[in-house]
Order: C-alpha cells, then structure tokens, then sequence
C-alpha cells in the first residue's frame, strides 16, 4: 500500500510538473491528485515540492527513455529511426490535446541558474536519452565524435519541436524535424539509402 501511495504521488506530480511546471505545481495539488493526505506526500519525501519533484522528473524520464528506446528500435537504419521518434512524440502530443511535452523542459527553464536537485535531476535525464541515441549511431557505425555530436543535436531539435508542437497544436514541427534530422543523419551515413518517411 505504501509503495502504491508513493507511487500515485509521483505519477500525479509528474503530469502536473510535465503540463503547468514547477512553479505552477502546489504540494498541496500534488497530494489531491493523487488522491494521497499531505502528511503521507511529506512521510514519503520529507524534502517536500522539491524533492517530489525530483521524484517525478526521474520517472517522467524513464517513460520517456521508454518512449525513445522503442522508436529507436523500430528501425535499423538510424534515420529511419530518428524519423519514427518524430512520428511517436507528435502521436503521444496529439493524444494528450498538446498538453504532454517533454517531462522536464518546464522544470528546467524554470530552475535554470540554480544547482537545485531539479537541475541536476533534467541534466542527467536530457544525458540519458543523448546517451539512447548515441547508442544507436555507434552501432549504425558512426565514429564515437560524429556520433555524440549528432545524438545531442537530436536531442535538442526534439526537444525544441516538441515546444513549437505544443505551441502551434500542430505535429508538423515535428514531423519537419525528423525529415531534416533523417538528412543529417544520412549524411553521415550515406551507404543508407532509404527513403526519408513521412
């Protein structure tokens, strides 16, 4: 029961973090959310919002991780697979009516300047999904350099038209982003020759 309390509770300030972000996200919201006492949200995180917070920006990580594991998966050629991220985020945005972006984006911009454990908790989930990408072009074959170079620029242009996405209610960014990225990846990898998708 405990670890189900818990679990509601960072689950709940996950999505309020993800849509309204940090500063917008009350303790108190947090715990009617998840339909949990505050005193239990304060038993399982005695750092109260900030804490929470960590909390949920790792989880919103590991689901998004999950997310761009499986569309790298789904392709061997990485363009091809840079392409299917695109395809799966503007799904996942359009299914939530353009409310749920990235998990951490809003966290982050709003601690920027800070060495909260929030900060940290955006910087190490940003590295882990470069590092998902990364992974997939060393095994394409790309050289360790070009590899990290690319796997953080895919990272920042999903990142950047995931946000136009939202702002515009439209998947067309993202679906932009992924035809241009597939171009770049090619290009560095010219021997996959297939066609760019939609």
């Amino acid at each position: 029961m405990q670890n189900t309390t818990r679990e509601r509770i960072v689950v709940a300030a996950a999505r309020l973090l993800q849509r309204q972000g940090y500063v917008g996200t009350g303790i108190k919201q947090i715990a009617k959310e998840a339909e949990a006492t505050l005193g239990s949200v304060y038993h399982f995180f005695p750092g109260g919002k900030e804490a929470v917070a960590v909390a949920a920006i790792e989880h919103g990580s590991r689901e998004f991780a999950g997310l761009l594991r499986e569309a790298l998966d789904s392709a061997e050629d990485p363009a091809e697979a840079v392409v299917a991220c695109t395809a799966r985020l503007a799904e996942e945005l359009r299914a939530s009516g353009w409310t749920d972006g990235c998990p951490v984006t809003a966290a982050a911009l709003e601690t920027l300047g800070t060495d909260s454990g929030i900060q940290q908790a955006c910087a190490e989930a940003l590295r882990g999904w470069e590092q998902l990408v990364l992974d997939k072009l060393l095994v394409a074959g790309l050289g360790p350099a070009d590899a990290r170079e690319l796997a953080s620029t895919v990272i920042s242009t999903l990142e950047g038209a995931e946000v136009t996405a939202q702002v515009n209610r439209s998947a067309d960014p993202l679906h932009a982003a992924g035809r241009q990225l597939a171009r770049l990846v090619r290009s560095y990898a010219p021997r996959q020759s297939a066609p760019v998708g939609a």
